[in-house]
C-alpha cells in the first residue's frame, strides 16, 4: 500500500533528550502505543478496527524536551485525539515518574499530522 493510500495512523513519540539507550526508547514506545491503542479500542472501536484492518500503521517521532511532549499532548487533546503519556517506574535506567514517550491516536492521518507533521523521524 502507498504511504498516500493510508487513513489511518498512530504517532509515537519520544523523548531523546533522556538520552535513554536503545532498548528503553523502544519498550518506551511500545507502552505508548498499545495504552493510546487501546484507549482509541475503548472509546472509538470503529476507528481502532479501521486502523487495524489497514495494517496499524504508526510513525516513531522524536522531541526533545519534556515541556514539547505537553505541548503535543494538549493540542491533540483539543483536536479530539485520544493520547497516553508514559510516565516510567524508574527501575532501570531514569527516576520513577520520568515522562519518556506519548502515544497519540490512532485517528485519521491527516488529524495526526495537525499535531506532529512538524516533528522530525526517531533516528
Amino acid at each position: 500500500m502507498r504511504a498516500s493510500a493510508w487513513k489511518w495512523k498512530q504517532a509515537v513519540v519520544l523523548r531523546v533528550d533522556l538520552r535513554m539507550s536503545i532498548g528503553k526508547l523502544v519498550v518506551q514506545g511500545c507502552h505508548a502505543s498499545l495504552e493510546a491503542a487501546e484507549r482509541v479500542r475503548s472509546s472509538k472501536p470503529q476507528v481502532w478496527r479501521a486502523w487495524r484492518e489497514e495494517g496499524g500503521r504508526k510513525i516513531a517521532l522524536a522531541v526533545d524536551s519534556l515541556g514539547q511532549l505537553i505541548e503535543l499532548e494538549k493540542k491533540a487533546a483539543s483536536l479530539g485525539i485520544q493520547t497516553f503519556l508514559v510516565r516510567d517506574r524508574g527501575l532501570t535506567e531514569i527516576p520513577p515518574g520520568t515522562v519518556t514517550a506519548l502515544g497519540i491516536g490512532p485517528e485519521q492521518g491527516v488529524v495526526v499530522d495537525k499535531v506532529t507533521g512538524n516533528l522530525p523521524l526517531l533516528k
